[in-house]
């Protein structure tokens, strides 16, 4: 028999839902745009620029509207210079309760070019960012890109955060242990909304949905991960997918939607340090105590 693992209140899938709130160093463009033509280096990309800036603008009014409508509290995780360049937005955001969870300084600063002092801290002058505008302290960390190093685990869990989202390699929340604690590591997607860069939106819906499908019809005790970017996402063109996902999902009776701190904290009070995937759907079951007994005595 499979190991027993199951979302509570009976519930057969998660779905955790992320926005993702992110910015630039001031006057840079994302290396990733819908403009198909490539400017010559160094010219300053006005374009690429106010394309990263619609996230803030609207792009994340737009998915909280969403998001309200549907009854649901997301994490956004967000850049520190997201919420110095718009306050309002992420004030709002914990208004409406969703979780606001740290996402580097600046979309382009990277753990991974750091040494490990100038990591550490990034991450302590993200949380003063947040304290100071949002009034709230991150339980949560995502790094850009999701490049962290090897020293990243440890300084999160001697800060003092809750759950962490860079790996690469797990299906289910577990926990990582270090030298400093330990810390709920969650699942993130492999098809956000800007896969379909260039392309019809029309893929971001039915990836999700087959998706969907597959894991209720077969894999109870999944979870899903929905991602969207504030400045691609939160347009009408893609914005209208995502909320027609969520009214998808909406539409199954036992699908639980936890906020990110709420499903590592939840995870964290059941004890266990990790569920594979062959603990759930190839454990063996546990030998008949009639036919133990049995073997024993015919020897």
């Amino acid at each position: 028999m499979p190991t027993e693992f199951a979302w509570p209140n009976g519930n057969r899938i998660a779905v955790m839902v992320t926005l993702l709130f992110e910015n630039w160093t001031d006057g840079q463009a994302p290396n990733y745009s819908p403009m198909t033509t490539s400017l010559k280096p160094g010219t300053y990309d006005r374009a690429g620029v106010t394309w990263q800036q619609y996230g803030g603008n609207a792009g994340i009014w737009r998915l909280m509207r969403i998001l309200e409508q549907s009854g649901i509290k997301a994490t956004i995780c967000a850049n520190a210079r997201s919420i110095e360049l718009y306050p309002e937005a992420a004030k709002t955001a914990v208004a409406h309760g969703h979780e606001l969870a740290a996402h580097n300084y600046t979309q382009d600063g990277l753990l991974a070019y750091m040494s490990p002092k100038e990591q550490l801290e990034t991450i302590r002058r993200c949380v003063k960012v947040f304290e100071k505008v949002a009034k709230v302290t991150p339980s949560g960390w995502i790094s850009s890109v999701l490049a962290s190093t090897n020293d990243t685990v440890e300084q999160l869990c001697d800060e003092g955060f809750l759950w962490y989202g860079d790996c690469n390699d797990w299906d289910l929340p577990r926990i990582l242990k270090s030298k400093k604690g330990s810390i709920v590591n969650l699942p993130h997607t492999d098809f956000a909304d800007n896969r379909t860069l260039r392309q019809h939106p029309q893929p971001y819906f039915d990836v999700h949905k087959d998706l969907f499908d597959y894991l209720y019809r077969n894999e109870p005790g999944s979870v899903i991960n929905l991602t969207a970017h504030c400045n691609y996402g939160g347009r009408p063109l893609m914005a209208t997918k995502f909320a027609d996902i969520l009214n998808y999902y909406r539409s199954f009776p036992d699908v639980w939607f936890p906020r990110h701190d709420e499903m590592a904290t939840w995870y964290r009070g059941l004890g266990i340090d990790q569920i594979s995937y062959a603990d759930r759907f190839f454990a063996k079951p546990a030998k008949d105590k009639s036919e133990t007994k049995k073997a024993r005595s015919s020897r």
